[in-house]
């Protein structure tokens, strides 16, 4: 891992892979970092330079004052390819990344290839809810948020047979910053990328959902799926952190597709 600067900012990243090989970006969901790709990014880098990085506000790093809109986050990563000279590239991003992702495809086409959009929406209902959880991140810390958010992002199942990863998941989000989280909150909140993302220039797609997703429900990535001409849709047998619960269907599917 290393720090990158963009501006005043300062990224943490980590690269994998040749660097002259066609490049794939790997963007965390809300909460968590860039270890999120860990069982992902070695497979991938054998084809693929890899690119991750803990967006602003979480991981390693800066946390800059918020709240933040998905401008900002779209706009670090436009700015962190730069800074590694890359002129175009793939893009993976689950949850909030899917968000930034989208962005992307709107206001930056011309420097992605193909998208993958996991576990995601174009937008993010229940402002009440959002709300909350920046009141509770500010007053309380990450730490009384911690487990209600690692057991939706992993099925009941899957904790039981593993424990050890879902003790990982649930200290990884109560390690996140929780200015950052929340700052990150507000441009979730505030995101509404539904009619945008219909009229984005057409370009290889492809949305992943998880059937057991709670926080971002199947239904509406099926929406997103059908409002995307070039888009192809693979349901999971994951909640949703789907590159781990369900890493195996992930990473085949991403090999394929990125193909």
């Amino acid at each position: 891992m290393t720090k990158v600067n963009i501006g005043a900012l300062s990224l943490n990243v980590a690269t994998a892979g040749p660097p002259g090989a066609p490049a794939v970006i790997l963007a965390h969901p809300l909460g968590a970092d860039l270890t999120v790709w860990d069982e992902v990014a070695p497979v991938l880098a054998e084809r693929f330079f890899v690119l991750r990085f803990d967006a602003r506000g979480h991981g390693g790093s800066d946390v800059p004052p918020g709240p933040y809109v998905l401008a900002d986050l779209g706009g670090d990563v436009v700015a962190l390819m730069d800074a590694f000279g890359l002129a175009r590239a793939h893009f993976v991003g689950l949850s909030m990344s899917g968000g930034i992702g989208q962005w992307l495809m709107i206001h930056a086409p011309d420097r992605l290839d193909k998208v993958v959009l996991a576990n995601t929406a174009p937008y993010f209902p229940g402002p009440d809810g959002w709300n909350a959880r920046i009141r509770a991140a500010r007053g309380e810390g990450m730490a009384g948020l911690a487990e209600a958010v690692a057991q939706r992002w992993l099925t009941p199942a899957f904790r039981a047979r593993n424990p050890e990863k879902f003790a990982q998941i649930e200290n990884l989000i109560r390690a996140a910053p929780p200015q950052g989280y929340a700052a990150c909150c507000s441009a979730l909140r505030d995101a509404d990328l539904r009619d945008a993302i219909r009229a984005a220039p057409p370009r290889p797609v492809l949305v992943v959902v998880g059937e057991s997703d709670a926080s971002t429900p199947p239904a509406l990535g099926e929406a997103l799926a059908r409002g995307l001409p070039d888009a192809q849709l693979l349901h999971l047998q994951a909640a949703h952190l789907s590159c781990v619960e369900a890493k195996d269907a992930f990473l085949a599917a991403l090999g394929d597709f990125l193909s």
